[in-house]
């Protein structure tokens, strides 16, 4: 008989998977399989409707040793703002790795995809930035840069930060709440230079097309992690070529991140490299360092496999037999 099948909402999943130091090692143990394990990881699948501002990803990997699987459906049509929609949402499908079996529906609206997004950002700091930075810079303005910047702060001691954003009011609305919400002050910015030029860690969360980030001071980290289409470019060349860059999944950045749009060519280390050993991070403290971070599959396995762990232990969601 099969087994029941477990939905869990928004609701639910806001209730179970917070942005806590958990999440964050859950994303840092993902990518580490990545680099030790045989993980199956297919090439991202994507969907283009452009007559409406649309476009839709579908992300899975397989990790041994994972009880279970998620395929991740996430749209984004980004003229449903002006229709009174949200411009993103979507579910995953989590399967057993066992049987193939559905076991779970998470109808979170990407909010999952959000939480595994910042933690991801989280490791890429913990891993490359200085262990002393203080000084945050948020490039962006949207949920997303909210978010890393409150998982930023989980793993470095923040005593301050800034915030630009082409639209100016939605950049002085962000750092009053952000103000309110952390236990350091953030700060508006004019221009991207005046944002950066005394941050220690600058991620960037914009839709980019062309690059917004053309230099930083020696020692600075910058995540980016906006260039999740090969359409997308957020930093220049000549800061990609000057940094010690590393790629989430460098099959993947080739074809849609930074190193995209750099056209550099060589071998450049994984992040879960150097999580596990496997390759150098940070060489000093004067080191620029770039984390490519364009989403991958695993991440959201594992994020699904947290969810729905937490889920059992708390008796959460609904269940229905097929």
């Amino acid at each position: 008989m099969r087994p029941p099948v477990k939905i869990l909402t928004e609701a639910d999943l806001r209730a179970l998977v917070p942005l806590d130091a958990e999440a964050v090692a859950c994303i840092r143990d993902a990518f580490v399989a990545l680099a030790t394990k045989p993980v199956a990881m297919p090439p991202i699948l994507r969907l283009d409707i452009p007559e409406h501002r649309g476009e839709v990803d579908v992300k899975t990997a397989y990790v041994p040793g994972l009880s279970h699987f998620a395929i991740k459906i996430s749209p984004g049509f980004f003229g449903n703002p002006a229709l009174g929609l949200p411009s993103t949402n979507g579910m995953m499908v989590v399967l057993s790795a066992t049987t193939g079996l559905v076991e779970a529906l998470l109808l979170d609206n990407g909010y999952l995809t959000d939480i595994r997004t910042a933690a991801a950002g989280a490791v890429a700091a913990d891993a490359l930035a200085r262990p002393n930075a203080t000084r945050a810079a948020i490039l962006g303005a949207g949920m997303q840069a909210r978010m890393q910047l409150q998982a930023l702060a989980l793993v470095r001691p923040l005593a301050g930060a800034t915030v630009w954003a082409r639209d100016a009011g939605r950049a002085h609305a962000f750092a009053a709440e952000m103000t309110a919400t952390l236990p350091f002050p953030v700060s508006a910015a004019v221009t991207v230079h005046e944002a950066t030029e005394q941050a220690d860690v600058v991620v960037t969360t914009t839709p980019a097309t062309a690059p917004i980030l053309h230099r930083v001071a020696p020692g600075t980290h910058v995540t980016a992690m906006g260039s999740d289409a090969g359409h997308k470019n957020e930093i220049a060349p000549e800061l990609v070529a000057a940094a010690h860059y590393v790629a989430d999944r460098l099959s993947q950045t080739r074809m849609l991140g930074e190193l995209h749009h750099a056209g550099l060519a060589g071998d450049f280390p994984e992040l879960g490299q150097i999580l596990a050993g496997l390759a150098p991070g940070r060489s000093d403290a004067l080191q620029i360092t770039l984390a490519d971070l364009t989403g991958t599959g695993i991440q959201d396995t594992a994020i699904a496999t947290l969810a729905l762990a937490r889920a059992s232990g708390a008796g959460a969601g609904q269940t229905f037999t097929l």
